[in-house]
């Protein structure tokens, strides 16, 4: 019978702490690559969706904490269905069609669904820009 060795693996050497004067060059030297790089360019954001501010009640910052709220709740009923719990698959497949709905905003500029926030607590209301003559 052969015994056990263990496998001769190289470790990383550990790092030298970095003095006060080292860790304050290494961040203006960072502060000064984040100003060259310039602003966030957003690729798969809609424009109309960038150009609300915070406050608006569909910005973009707001909606991607929705998201994440919602893809959360999903995750979570998900397990309960799994549990066998009364409801949880519809409940699933409700939170992520509406996180579907919140990418689709984001991506299109264009809200499709009749509720809004967090918990789609706040209901839509329809407004008609123009009539069509047919």
């Amino acid at each position: 019978m052969t015994e056990w060795k263990e496998s001769s693996t190289k470790r990383p050497k550990k790092r030298k702490p970095m003095t006060e004067e080292q860790k304050q060059a290494a961040s203006e030297r960072l502060a000064k690559a984040r100003e060259a790089k310039g602003p966030i360019q957003y690729k798969n954001v809609h424009p109309s969706v960038i150009a609300l501010p915070d406050e608006h009640y569909l910005s973009y910052k707001k909606v991607k904490k929705w998201i994440k709220t919602q893809q959360d709740l999903a995750r979570s009923y998900r397990r309960d269905a799994t549990r066998k719990v009364p409801g949880a698959i519809s409940k699933a497949s409700g939170a992520s069609a509406y996180v579907r709905q919140m990418n689709h905003y984001i991506q299109h500029g264009d809200w499709p669904s009749d509720y809004y926030g967090e918990y789609e607590e706040n209901k839509v209301s329809w407004k008609t820009i123009t009539e069509r003559e047919w």
